[in-house]
């Protein structure tokens, strides 16, 4: 260690590749476990040395391997789409009443309302259209409908998942418009069950639907159930009522061509509806018809048949009226029969050709002089004096308003009321050759006037009423006091509010037409008071019977017939000097009474034969004036008119009491009140005392009375 000087210090810094540099790297052999460390543990240096391992070669991915793994994903992914499926499946399904407990609802009932004559007035419900078999049905019917909504209807189980295929190519393609996948099932579910909505989880449900249908029902049945339900627009529910509301009759008697416009219909009832777009309707028609022939469903003649022949909707003849009769059927049904559970066919007096006269009447004098003398509105009805209704109109057309103002409207009747006054003055000992002053009258300040404010002195009772005095109704009317007034009309059958007061005898209180009418019914047929009834009987359709009309009803004697015939022989002398001379009939006796409220807001007639009883009434709904339409004018004119067709084919019938008549026809009746013939016209043998005795002791009574 002398020559410590020679000691070198390590040198980190050495050239590369300089001899004698240092490497401070480990090499495989320095690590752990290497081969430096199993040389110290064995001691043997001669070891041979490990045969160092090859590399790893890189493996290739082969096509084999990798559609191995995209099937296994595609199964995986379908595993788990099954599950969502279910659970979205499971979760809508949760949503719908228990599977054991549902059941197909009732189909609401229909109400077929017959005439007298046995045919259809009109069909009320909901569904507008009473339930059909499939045997009751031409066989072409079914098949247009699974022919042009669901050809496979037979074979698949309440899914078709080729149609749904079919349905999807062609929308994607565009080819033949949007199609839908629905088959007649779902369709039937869906009407039965479901909202119209179109979402996912009502199809979800709408197809669980269709499944229980397909396990509960045959396909018959279901296709059956279909037919009763589908809507057809127009509120039309079901093949049959399709049937009356386009072509006017049963679906039992529809036509090739008639069924194919039906059956494309359901696919857009408001854009195919017949009657109002024949031409889609019928292009629509003629796929069906196509389809049926590719299917072989009709022959090819049966195909060239039906499209050489177009089925025409019928139109709608005339305003529509026998609903306002349908109508009041279906206001008193509830009275008879109660709640309806089943289908129900109705029997009712109304008789067809009286009705339509009635609506045609009507209607043209309202289109001839409506505008003319500003009159919108009128109502009609006429019925047997036993109180049988045989014609209802209650407005001008009924598309435009259902309002019925025959029995709705309650309307001043003006002098069609004095009727009810002179019924009662007779009752307490007058007679219609007692003689009373037409003279100006006036009461706690109120002084009526007649229609032409002109005034004929003595006048019989009997033309005081066929010239429609109103001076001396008013008189009468506070001689026999106006309570007494209301309570002989309301035993006639009067049942609005009555006002008892001065102006009663003018009709100011307000009536129905239908009250009125039922109320002179009592006049035509010798003082029996009617209560007005338009249905005869009611049966199920099967023919059982719910309800039948007693032989009698009524409100019994309501007049004495001797007091019948006095007010007859009065009412008849309208039509000979007085209000309605030209409402006269050739061999017919007839009698009645106009009637005018003072302002021409208002206009009436009612008249009668010893068969038939009929009443008019025209104004306006809001209540504006006419220009001077009076129960003279307007009114009779469509009585008379409806009469003479009423009657043309009948026998003349006499009015109880009408053997008596014996008023003069040969007096006109602008000199009625200064005729000498006038004064004794009216004598008779069973009248007493002479019109002569008894005038000074009247005229002096209502000095006393008014204070003249």
């Amino acid at each position: 260690m002398a020559n410590g000087r020679d000691r070198r210090e390590p040198v980190f810094d050495a050239p590369a590749g300089e001899a004698g540099e240092l490497d401070f790297r480990l090499s495989p052999e320095d690590r752990a476990g290497g081969t430096m460390a199993r040389r110290q543990v064995s001691g043997n240096e001669g070891e041979r040395p490990r045969r160092p391992s090859r590399p790893k070669k890189t493996k290739r991915r082969s096509g084999r391997s990798f559609l191995s793994k995209l099937v296994y994903a595609g199964l995986v992914l379908c595993l788990w789409g099954v599950i969502a499926v279910g659970g979205i499946v499971a979760y809508y399904a949760s949503q719908l009443p228990p599977i054991d407990q549902l059941t197909v609802p009732k189909r609401p009932p229909n109400i077929a309302i017959l005439a007298s004559d046995g045919s259809l007035l009109a069909n009320r419900g909901e569904t507008g259209g009473r339930t059909v078999t499939l045997k009751e049905l031409p066989p072409y019917l079914p098949k247009a409908f699974v022919a042009i909504e669901d050809r496979r209807f037979y074979d698949h189980f309440g899914i078709d998942p080729m149609g749904i295929a079919r349905a999807v190519y062609r929308n994607l393609s565009n080819s033949g418009g949007l199609q839908g996948g629905s088959t007649l099932t779902q369709q039937l579910a869906k009407n039965l069950f479901l909202t119209q909505e179109r979402t996912a989880s009502r199809k979800i449900q709408e197809a669980i639907l269709a499944l229980w249908l397909e396990r509960n029902y045959t396909k018959d049945q279901i296709l059956e159930l279909y037919l009763n339900r589908v809507y057809f627009g127009a509120g039309a529910y079901g093949v049959e009522a399709a049937a009356q509301r386009y072509y006017g009759k049963s679906a039992r008697n529809v036509s090739l061509s008639e069924a194919a416009v039906l059956a494309g219909l359901v696919q857009s009832p408001s854009r195919l509806a017949p009657n109002r777009y024949p031409e889609r309707a019928q292009a629509r028609a003629e796929l069906v018809i196509a389809a049926m022939n590719e299917l072989g469903f009709i022959t090819p003649g049966m195909t060239k048949t039906a499209l050489g022949a177009p089925a025409e909707p019928v139109r709608q003849n005339g305003a529509g009226s026998a609903n306002y009769a349908a109508d009041y059927v279906m206001d008193v049904l509830d009275d008879f029969v109660g709640t309806v559970e089943s289908d129900i066919v109705v029997s009712t007096t109304i008789a067809p050709a009286m009705q339509a006269a009635a609506e045609r009447v009507l209607v043209d004098e309202l289109n001839a002089k409506g505008q003319k003398f500003n009159v919108s509105q009128g109502a009609f009805v006429a019925m047997q004096p036993d109180g049988a209704v045989k014609a209802l109109v209650g407005g001008r057309n009924y598309e435009t308003s259902q309002f019925n103002r025959a029995i709705a409207a309650r309307r001043q009747p003006g002098s069609s009321f004095k009727p009810f006054v002179y019924l009662t003055a007779v009752e307490r000992g007058y007679t219609p050759d007692m003689v009373l002053e037409d003279a100006p009258v006036a009461y706690k300040g109120w002084a009526p006037k007649n229609y032409d404010r002109k005034y004929r002195g003595p006048v019989t009772m009997r033309d005081a009423l066929a010239l429609s005095l109103n001076t001396i109704a008013v008189k009468l009317n506070m001689e026999v006091g106006p309570k007494a007034v209301v309570q002989t009309a309301q035993r006639l059958g009067i049942s609005s509010p009555l006002q008892a007061n001065g102006s009663l005898a003018l009709g100011t209180s307000e009536v129905t037409p239908l009250e009125l009418v039922s109320a002179y019914a009592a006049f035509a047929n010798g003082g029996i008071g009617v209560i007005p009834y338009v249905i005869t009987q009611v049966k199920t359709t099967d023919g059982k019977l719910i309800y039948k009309r007693p032989g009698s009803g009524g409100l019994g004697r309501v007049m004495d017939p001797n007091v019948v015939a006095m007010m007859n022989e009065m009412m008849h002398n309208t039509f000979v000097i007085g209000t309605a001379q030209k409402a006269q009939i050739p061999g017919w006796t007839l009698a009645g009474k106009t009637g005018t409220t003072d302002d021409y807001k208002d206009a009436w007639f009612v008249g009668f034969s010893g068969s038939l009883v009929a009443g008019v009434w025209l104004g306006n709904d809001d209540g504006t004036l006419t220009k001077r339409v009076t129960g003279g004018n307007l009114p009779t004119e469509v009585w008379h008119n409806f009469m003479q067709i009423a009657l043309k084919d009948q026998q003349p019938v006499p009015l109880p009491g009408s053997e008596r008549f014996r008023t003069p026809s040969d007096v006109p009746m602008a000199d009625a009140g200064t005729d000498p013939r006038y004064a004794n016209a009216g004598d008779r043998s069973w009248v007493q005392p002479a019109p002569q005795r008894r005038a000074s002791r009247e005229k002096n009574f209502f000095e006393k009375l008014f204070g003249l």
